[in-house]
Parts: structure tokens; sequence; C-alpha cells
């Protein structure tokens, strides 16, 4: 079986390759990732992954993975900023609170899909104006849903997480393992 990631994201491929997974092919699926007014974080996460796997084909010998990662403040959905001053504005709203980092992920055959999303929580302490100026300087926020990114510059302002490291990252690594098996998916590459 040949594995398409249906992404363009540099941390859901390193993220892949942590458990020994090198895609054959990367496509960016090309969709409209507005949210609908009033809709749910939860529901917009997998409502995304859904229309991201929909919208790439898959051969009898393929097995196609796509993954969305929105956060969530309480019903709010904070994507990707589209400017500094609305980086600036999310991070602001995230500071001193817990928020969701909710990951929907999506495999598929040319038979099935499966999809689980994974739901997170995160803290960030209070931040002063200047420590979010000085990250907004860094242009870690940049493709980053809620303008940060946990491995990045950012984790110094997370004292703690509940649930997946590698999910808040962009692809919960065991759930992808256990949904790519269920495709028919053999891990071949061995880690060095």
């Amino acid at each position: 079986m040949k594995l398409t990631l249906g992404s363009s994201s540099p941390r859901r491929l390193d993220l892949l390759t942590q458990i020994g997974v090198v895609p054959d092919k990367i496509q960016a699926p090309n969709i409209d990732e507005r949210y609908k007014r009033g809709e749910l974080p939860r529901h917009y996460c997998n409502r995304i992954v859904l229309a991201k796997i929909n919208a790439l084909s898959c051969k009898g010998d393929e097995v196609t993975l796509c993954g969305d990662t929105t956060v969530a403040l309480g019903r709010r959905i904070l994507g990707k900023p589209k400017d500094a001053d609305q980086a600036m504005e999310y991070l602001t709203s995230l500071s001193g609170r817990r928020h969701r980092v909710i990951t929907a992920i999506a495999v598929r055959n040319s038979k099935k899909i499966w999809t689980q999303d994974v739901v997170n929580t995160v803290k960030f302490k209070v931040l002063s104006k200047k420590e979010v100026e000085d990250y907004i300087a860094t242009g870690d926020w940049i493709g980053k849903a809620g303008a940060y990114g946990i491995q990045g510059h950012a984790s110094k302002f997370i004292p703690w997480i509940a649930g997946s490291f590698s999910a808040i990252v962009g692809l919960p690594l065991f759930e992808t393992n256990n949904l790519l098996t269920k495709a028919g998916y053999t891990i071949r590459r061995v880690l060095e």
C-alpha cells in the first residue's frame, strides 16, 4: 500500500517520521476552511478533516491520511491568524487561560473512511504585552491555529497540558497508527 499525506504541514510530516512512516506522496487538499456561523469547534474540526479526505482521490493500492487542528477558547474557534494583529489578539485572549486543542484525523482506503478526534487541554501562563510582542516578532505564529505552536517559541508560555502532545502539534500518533493499520497500511520503514 502507498500512503498519501493530505497536508502541507511540515509538522505532520515530521511527526509521521517519528513512528517510521514516510509518505509516498504529499498532496494538500484545496478546500474552503472557513467556519460556519455558530459552528462548534469540535464539529468544525471534524467537518474540515472529512472535507479534506473527500477532496483527494484514493486508488485501490493507496491509503490517504488527512488531519486538522483547531484551537478552541470556549465556543470560539481560533484559526490561523490572518495577520500579526489578529495573532496578538489571539494570544492576549489565551493569556492566563485554559483552552482546548482539537485534532481530527481521517484515513481512507479505496473502500472506507475512518475518523477520530483527540481533544486536549492547554494552559497558558499570564502573558505580558512585551512577551506577546516578542513572540509575534519571531514569526512562529504564522500558519498556526491559535497563533502558536507548542513545539516552538510558545512552549515557554505553557506550564501544563492534559492530553497528547503530538495531537497538539498536529497529529495524534497513537490514533494515527491505529487508523492506518485498520486501513491496511503496514509501517514498513525501520527507524534508524
